[in-house]
């Protein structure tokens, strides 16, 4: 009976979706039956979940590879998993693995060791594999909406912490009221349009004339709700608090996951059915890049907590994500697919570094609370220079490739006002990340007590130090695998 509505290739494309349901709804079962001294349990088994769903897109890749197609539709084109889709949900597998892997020993710190939250991060990162293979209105918001309840819940974990009960507060209220400032924005192409189709809008707002208004009330509303998404100025108050606030180990997964996804949104949108627009938004992306770079990098000058200055450093990260789709080119695009590869690896290390300061009695999220890590832990404190490095955009790390896509995609568009306001914030981003290492390599240790270093976050630090350096040191590899996303994107 199911067969004459939906095709073996609807079900395939959807294995790795499913896969990441069951094993969320299994951990939550199987967590009834835990004692305490088993909850480690409810990790492992996120973690062979997101085994299961990554042995199952190998597959898909594979049968691809057979079939000699690049692009798989399904569901009557309301999904289409093509070369940037398997870029992004490979992005969203790692960064939800890393999670994991540093939250089973913070969760015992604070003495809230759930199955629901490692099934909750299961179901977020469903809801962000379709923001990356979505081709529909309707996928993509729904995507959207599980990612983002997923998020709201995970930001409030710690029930007797206020400051995360205030963060989920929040970002509860200013999410809702982006989200439908974006919906309304879709209701508008549909409206043009008479399609929830993203090809089919796109067809259809070509044939409008210059200067609709209905066309620009559409496109202020959409990007209003995506640089809220992204974390973009004037768009960006609720994510240095949010991330002070939510437990470390979700303000990680925060900082890439969920951000990685609104991108992949933000592109589908923008290059698909809003692509024939680009002179009606580029001036608008100009100028939000540019605010976002200059707020971003000043306001992490003055910071004092850590995780505060990373939500700062991760506003001015995206500014300079916006300047490769300004830019629009092939250089562009691959810089946006680079940039955000790297994002994923040195911004999950530093976030590792944070959870591992954190012990029975000291919150460890304060610069501070750094201080003489040279002297305690020389290993952790070498990766987290090496990490700081990277996300100031200092060569031979990896953060330097994504910066040098970016800057000479503006180059080769002729935006240099825009490259040389860009290279000038880098100077700012060292100064404020090199307050970190004055305090952790010049002053000297408050206490002797050495940071949490479960076998989580060993793995996460080795794989996201490894991968950070190894992307610097030799970078051909990662850029012959962004081609096939980008090649996807220009399509």
């Amino acid at each position: 009976m199911l067969s004459e509505y939906f095709s073996a290739v609807d079900f395939l494309l959807l294995k790795p979706a499913i896969l990441l349901t069951i094993f969320g709804i299994g951990v939550m079962l199987t967590d009834l039956l835990l004692d305490e001294r088993q909850k480690y349990f409810n990790a492992v088994t996120a973690l062979v979940g997101i085994g299961f769903a990554a042995v199952q897109m190998l597959r898909i890749q594979s049968q691809m590879r057979e079939a000699g197609v690049s692009e798989v539709e399904a569901f009557r084109g309301a999904i289409v998993l093509d070369g940037l889709g398997i870029f992004f949900i490979w992005l969203f597998l790692i960064s939800t693995a890393i999670t994991i892997l540093i939250s089973f020993r913070y969760l015992e710190i604070e003495n809230e060791h759930h199955g629901e939250y490692y099934a909750i991060l299961l179901f977020a990162t469903v809801g962000m594999i379709f923001l990356a293979i979505g081709m529909d209105l309707i996928t993509l918001f729904v995507g959207l909406e599980l990612m983002v309840l997923s998020i709201y819940i995970l930001a409030g974990f710690l029930r007797g912490d206020r400051r995360s009960n205030e963060a989920a507060m929040k970002y509860l209220l200013l999410g809702a009221f982006s989200s439908g400032i974006l919906l309304y924005g879709m209701s508008l192409l549909y409206g043009m349009s008479n399609s929830t189709n993203l090809r089919v809008i796109g067809s259809a707002l070509s044939q409008r004339p210059l200067g609709d208004p209905l066309v620009i009330m559409a496109v202020v509303t959409i990007a209003a709700g995506l640089f809220f998404k992204i974390g973009a100025v004037p768009f960006h108050q609720w994510l240095p608090d949010v991330y002070e606030g939510a437990p470390h180990s979700v303000a990680a997964f925060m900082s890439v996951g969920p951000k990685v996804a609104a991108f992949a949104l933000l592109l589908r949108l923008f290059l698909v059915p809003l692509g024939e627009l680009r002179e009606q938004w580029e001036p608008l992306l100009i100028g939000v890049a540019v605010a976002t770079m200059t707020l971003g990098n000043l306001a992490a000058i003055s910071q004092s907590n850590i995780k505060r200055m990373l939500g700062y450093s991760a506003i001015s990260h995206v500014g300079y994500i916006l300047l490769g789709l300004v830019a629009g080119n092939e250089t562009g695009l691959k810089g946006i697919v680079i940039y955000l590869l790297v994002y994923v690896f040195m911004n999950l290390g530093i976030f590792t570094v944070v959870v591992a300061m954190r012990r029975r009695d000291l919150v460890g999220d304060e610069i501070n609370d750094m201080a003489g890590l040279m002297h305690k832990s020389p290993v952790m404190a070498i990766l987290s220079l090496i990490f700081l490095l990277s996300l100031a955009g200092i060569p031979p790390t990896a953060g330097f490739l994504g910066k040098y896509f970016i800057f000479l995609s503006l180059l080769e568009t002729g935006h240099y006002t825009l490259a040389v306001i860009a290279v000038l914030y880098v100077a700012v981003a060292i100064y404020y990340y090199f307050r970190i290492v004055v305090v952790m390599f010049m002053q000297p240790p408050a206490d002797q007590e050495l940071p949490s270093m479960s076998l989580g976050i060993r793995c996460a630090l080795g794989v996201t130090a490894a991968m950070t350096l190894f992307m610097g040191l030799y970078p051909e590899p990662f850029i012959q695998l962004a081609t096939g996303p980008v090649l996807a994107i220009l399509r």
